[in-house]
């Protein structure tokens, strides 16, 4: 128990100082300019084959995603065939962000520019140019109509120290 603690000490440890290089050793394959945020070890995030999941270039995890590899549901045909499995692997081009606690079924590619939303379960691949929502993902938008849709509320504070953004969202919104 100790020795697993400890484990779960250092991983925490190397998450937080580099999660895109804690993921590399996991086997993920990961491009240039890519955030991971909130990932844990021992919750699965990269399934239990991570060597199956690639990650484009300018891509955003965020917390609580999770990548399904494998199909647990033939566990039911254990009895027939002890020893089948089925694997998929899951592709994430470039330019991409996957919303909070979206899962990413086997077998799924998310083409480039393209928005997943929190929460959402991709079963199948994401076309290029999308954002997706729902239980299973469907397509919302077009990134042009979602970029028209965003319109009124763009803001352009991204330079602003965290006290300044506070102060301007505190103001607009009159909280």
């Amino acid at each position: 128990m100790l020795r697993s603690a400890i484990n779960t000490l250092r991983a925490n440890l190397a998450i937080k100082r580099d999660p895109v290089a804690y993921a590399r050793s996991l086997g993920v394959k990961i491009g240039n300019n890519v955030r991971l945020v909130g990932i844990r070890p021992g919750y699965g995030t990269f399934g239990s084959e991570p060597y199956l999941v690639s990650i484009g270039d300018h891509v955003t995890v965020t917390g609580a995603v999770q990548f399904i590899t494998h199909d647990g549901g033939v566990w039911v045909f254990r009895e027939e065939e002890p020893n089948i499995d089925v694997f998929g692997p899951i592709k994430i081009e470039s330019n991409v962000f996957i919303g909070y606690a979206a899962i990413l079924m086997p077998g799924v590619v998310i083409g480039e520019n393209s928005v997943v939303g929190a929460g959402s379960i991709v079963t199948r691949d994401v076309p290029p140019d999308t954002v997706v929502v729902g239980a299973p993902a469907k397509v919302l938008y077009t990134r042009e109509e979602y970029y028209e849709k965003i319109g009124k509320n763009k803001e352009y504070i991204r330079h602003l120290s965290q006290k300044q953004k506070r102060k301007y969202l505190l103001d607009k919104y009159k909280c």
